[in-house]
């Protein structure tokens, strides 16, 4: 989130605020000047059931020596009470001045101080950081895998503990724990994966790509196969257009034969009579 934008979200949580602790907002961004000059600016102006003025500076983040001494000029100005909303002290001095010159400060929380929109931001980001990592799996190298690999993973993913998953195999949990970290130092399951919901997670994810790669080899040797098929078909069809190529000169010739035969038989006839 810009500065900008963190510093709207913060003006829009401080003015709720105000709101639900009984002050009543009277004005925001309002206007300081003198002599008709513009010298500065308070972001909110607000009053109290007893009819007492502030003049509010609202911070993203923590208040300095110089922004209370801000805040302290702006309310003297204004002839308002000083009071800010951030989210604390910079520093001792910052708090120790601030107790001094009487600017009341209401410290926000780190996680108070964020509202739907940045909180939308923050889970999108991990979200996407936590999408990465697991399609970086799928997509990733992997050096083949074992049989005996297979066999774990399908244990772990099948499992809902290592204890589960062990007594599966057979093992112990100081045997399946040596084989776990065998995976991980192959780089079959990833260094971060440390609790068993991501390991299992993980080994799901390995044994589907297992899956759809075994799928996709199988439909690379059925082309393969299709594909001799094909050429088989190809030259048989070929060998049955010589051999009908060969029928019809061996019928041609047959049928000159024949032929020749009709013509020497009324030839014959012919000298007999």
């Amino acid at each position: 989130m810009s500065a900008k934008r963190r510093w709207l979200a913060s003006e829009r949580i401080a003015l709720t605020l105000l709101d639900d602790l009984g002050y009543r907002v009277l004005e925001t961004r309002k206007r300081i000047t003198i002599n008709g000059i513009d010298v500065g600016e308070v972001d909110a102006l607000a009053t109290d059931n007893d009819g007492n003025v502030y003049a509010i500076e609202i911070k993203a983040g923590r208040i300095d020596i110089t922004g209370i001494r801000q805040a302290y000029i702006n309310a003297v100005l204004l002839n308002a009470k000083p009071m800010v909303i951030c989210k604390g002290f910079a520093d001792e001095a910052a708090k120790e001045l601030s107790s001094k010159l009487g600017v009341h400060v209401i410290q926000l929380s780190d996680v108070f101080l964020v509202e739907s929109e940045e909180l939308n931001i923050v889970i999108r980001e991990v979200i996407e950081e936590t999408l990465t990592e697991y399609l970086e799996i799928f997509y990733s190298y992997n050096p083949d895998t074992k049989s005996e690999h297979i066999e774990l993973l399908n244990a772990i993913y099948s499992s809902s503990s290592i204890n589960e998953a062990a007594e599966k195999l057979g093992l112990d949990i100081s045997t399946f724990s040596k084989k776990l970290e065998e995976l991980r130092r192959i780089g079959v399951i990833p260094k971060w994966a440390k609790k068993y919901s991501s390991i299992k997670r993980v080994a799901q994810i390995l044994l589907q790509k297992q899956s759809i790669v075994s799928a996709l080899e199988e439909t690379r040797r059925l082309i393969e196969t299709i594909k001799d098929v094909a050429e088989q078909v190809k030259n048989l069809q070929n060998a049955l257009y010589s051999v009908n190529q060969q029928v019809q000169k061996f019928l041609s010739y047959i049928s000159r034969i024949e032929s020749k035969v009709q013509d020497l038989a009324v030839e014959h006839e012919i000298k007999s009579k």
